[in-house]
């Protein structure tokens, strides 16, 4: 399963590529102001959908772009075709496909692939996380001063009062640093690899972090809602090595009602 899913994003990252060549304005629709979707978006995901369902028939698919296949059995794919459309739009690397696996209610499988970068990232339930054939781990960073963290913005894409700004405000001052890369699950991916020590953000969908979520965790990290609960995305998502999990909810748990 996993090696289907793993050739199948390689796939889905050529047409990835090859829209990103040929990408023009006629090409982009808007979901809303600032919330951008293009034709490479919906073909990919049709390309996964269709590939997948040819494979697993009795299988559930939810899709970003696409909505619910009702499922006949208790396995549910979970896919973003392009999470970071606006780095794909504007030409920069930092996008990805992003596929998970959720079995009886449970994530149990995630593939993320970034086509720019060539990065492949992948995880199955008690089986560890992989770097193309390398074994990730989570940094053994331990304090917020030594940390660097990743957050997003899809709060005001979104236009929402209540947002990842005062948030921002107060976490950055006690960090390293941050960056912004603007795919959540590539975000996941390099907190997984320990090349960021964390991640959160406010009003993520459940296919933006499904396979990040796999990875991370198989990679010895913590993901919750910002309260340390299971409530995420709704709740909010918060994503560090254990080390600096206690710390990083310590500051979101006053947010958690706005998240």
């Amino acid at each position: 399963m996993i090696a289907f899913i793993k050739n199948l994003v390689l796939e889905a990252g050529t047409l990835c590529l090859e829209g990103q060549k040929k990408l023009t304005s006629h090409d982009l629709e808007f979901k809303s102001d600032k919330d951008i979707v293009t034709q490479t978006d919906k073909k990919v995901e049709a390309f996964l959908v269709k590939a997948i369902l040819e494979r697993y028939p009795d299988h559930g698919i939810q899709g970003e772009e696409y909505g619910v296949v009702r499922a006949k059995s208790g396995f549910k794919w979970i896919i973003d075709p392009i999470d970071g459309t606006t780095s794909f739009v504007h030409r920069l690397p930092f996008y990805s496909i992003s596929i998970a696996l959720e079995k009886a209610g449970e994530l149990v499988l995630g593939v993320v692939y970034a086509p720019a970068t060539g990065q492949l990232f992948y995880a199955e339930e008690g089986k560890g996380a992989f770097a193309g054939s390398t074994p990730i781990h989570v940094s053994d960073t331990q304090k917020l001063d030594n940390a660097v963290m990743a957050t997003g913005f899809a709060c005001l894409r979104a236009g929402l009062k209540d947002n990842n700004l005062p948030i921002f405000n107060e976490i950055v001052p006690k960090l390293r640093d941050v960056r912004r890369f603007g795919s959540a699950a590539l975000d996941l991916c390099y907190a997984a690899m320990g090349s960021l020590d964390g991640f959160w953000e406010m009003n993520l969908n459940i296919y933006d972090i499904a396979a990040g979520t796999v990875i991370l965790r198989e990679a010895g990290g913590v993901v919750t809602d910002f309260t340390g609960g299971r409530q995420f995305p709704e709740k909010g998502f918060a994503a560090s090595n254990k080390g600096l999990h206690d710390e990083l909810i310590h500051i979101l748990t006053k947010y958690c009602a706005s998240a």
